[in-house]
């Protein structure tokens, strides 16, 4: 890809946030619907842990967000990591509490967990297509 004009590079990253902005806004409907189409709106609860899931990363590792990928680390690195993992765990688990507890159906649960494998995915997709990027975005 070295040998493609400027241009051809701007395209394709265009094209990588516009695509990145539709599955995001495709997670964001997921959880909507869930919650619309069964007239119960218990599913938000998981909106609480999507706010709550970056925090850690936000407050603990500041800029140097490389050691979170490694094996060791200090303390705070670690604290980080198991913030950041509770958090995902909650995305997973409201959902299956609440149906478990019969406050909402299937379809709300499908739909609430198919919405959390979205955004899983769109954040999968940013981190391989920022990972081999020329351009940091923080």
């Amino acid at each position: 890809m070295a040998d493609l004009p400027g241009y051809v590079h701007a395209c394709l990253h265009s094209g990588r946030l516009a695509f990145l902005a539709i599955m995001v806004s495709a997670g964001i409907v997921l959880q909507i619907l869930a919650c619309a189409l069964f007239n119960n709106w218990w599913p938000m609860l998981t909106v609480l842990m999507y706010v709550l899931l970056p925090m850690p990363l936000l407050f603990f590792t500041g800029s140097d967000s490389s050691s979170l990928f490694s094996g060791g680390g200090d303390s705070w690195v670690n604290a980080t990591k198991f913030l950041t993992g509770a958090s995902a765990v909650g995305s997973i688990a409201i959902p299956a509490i609440l149906k478990h507890a019969n406050v909402i159906g299937w379809g709300a649960l499908a739909l609430d967990l198919s919405s959390f494998f979205v955004f899983v995915f769109s954040i999968i997709c940013y981190l391989q297509g920022h990972s081999d990027s020329d351009y940091n975005v923080l």
